[in-house]
């Protein structure tokens, strides 16, 4: 290999994973991209798709193959695990994905991969608690792709009520990704007027602002309740956060992230804005909050803690918690 070779390993060729893989190639990123998944044909199947593909973008080696051959990779992207269904709620899926992430991680780490985890499957935050307590790697080489989708899916909705470009919205969705995720509104801006000073020039009051946070809480299920999963928004957020790593670009981006004393929570990990490079997680930038928030925030890691630790107690991790 080349000095700047790049070498990503995706695990879990489903929906996600395999829109992850075609953003991938769409982009240009990394020389190599490896794929592993269960269901070995359609690994397979999906290389052969893809592989067409970098005729029209950049040369890229694409293959399937298994845990072995992250032994030299710079980056690992976990998107296996059950699927959510309709009705079901991200924390309902704790107990049968952790046991997915130990049989993951456990032949990854024994493969003699030193590289990032960056992890997808959900629910998220609490699944990278695991991934980082199961392989030993310091948390800021475990992240995952955190609030970063509720906080895209915020800007688009603001963007179509201000009537700006949703790239000019700056605001994070916080803590879990899930139901007690919160919108940081009182940190927010557009064109660098603060979002809340804008909204009343604009008569838009809080409730309204609220009632855009629960529609963009809620959003995930009006997707699968109509076709199934969603894919297409968190892959490009996997991609985004593939590049900055990649790329050893200091970007801030809203992930899921490991805290330990921000906004007075510890040990446990939940979204918030970092510093993201090629070394992972450079720092933690920690948003202030206003009352609401806070509570909010306290309330999130409260429910994410105990979960975690009740999954991991039920499902044999119970040694990794401490």
């Amino acid at each position: 290999m080349t000095k700047n070779h790049q070498k990503v390993v995706l695990v879990g060729d489903g929906a996600v994973g395999s829109a992850y893989a075609y953003a991938m190639i769409q982009q240009g990123l990394a020389e190599e991209l490896a794929i592993v998944d269960l269901t070995k044909k359609r690994a397979e199947g999906d290389v052969l798709d893809l592989e067409d593909a970098t005729v029209f973008t950049a040369p890229k080696k694409v293959y399937a193959a298994d845990y072995e051959t992250c032994k030299d990779a710079d980056l690992v992207v976990i998107c296996a695990g059950a699927a959510q269904k309709p009705g079901e709620t991200r924390l309902e899926l704790v107990g049968k994905n952790l046991k997915i992430m130990r049989e993951i991680v456990q032949p990854i780490v024994a493969s003699g991969f030193k590289g990032i985890f960056l992890v997808a499957a959900n629910p998220v935050d609490i699944l990278t608690y695991a991934v980082q307590k199961i392989s030993g790697f310091p948390s800021s080489k475990v992240i995952s792709s955190g609030t970063s989708l509720d906080s895209a899916r915020l800007r688009v909705v603001l963007a179509n009520r201000f009537g700006v470009d949703p790239r000019d919205v700056d605001i994070n969705v916080m803590a879990e990704h899930g139901d007690s995720e919160f919108a940081a509104y009182s940190s927010a801006s557009i064109g660098g007027l603060p979002l809340l000073e804008l909204a009343k020039q604009e008569h838009i009051s809080m409730d309204e602002l609220l009632q855009i946070e629960d529609n963009v809480r809620n959003k995930a299920y009006e997707i699968i309740n109509r076709k199934g999963a969603t894919y297409y928004g968190v892959a490009t957020c996997l991609m985004r956060i593939t590049k900055a790593i990649l790329r050893d670009e200091d970007a801030v981006l809203p992930v899921g992230a490991y805290v330990n004393g921000e906004y007075g929570v510890k040990d446990i990990y939940l979204g918030t804005p970092a510093v993201v490079n090629a070394n992972g997680i450079a720092k933690i930038i920690e948003v202030q909050l206003d009352e609401r928030e806070q509570a909010a925030m306290a309330k999130s890691a409260k429910t994410l803690k105990k979960t975690a630790t009740d999954g991991m107690t039920k499902v044999g991790l119970v040694n990794y918690l401490w």
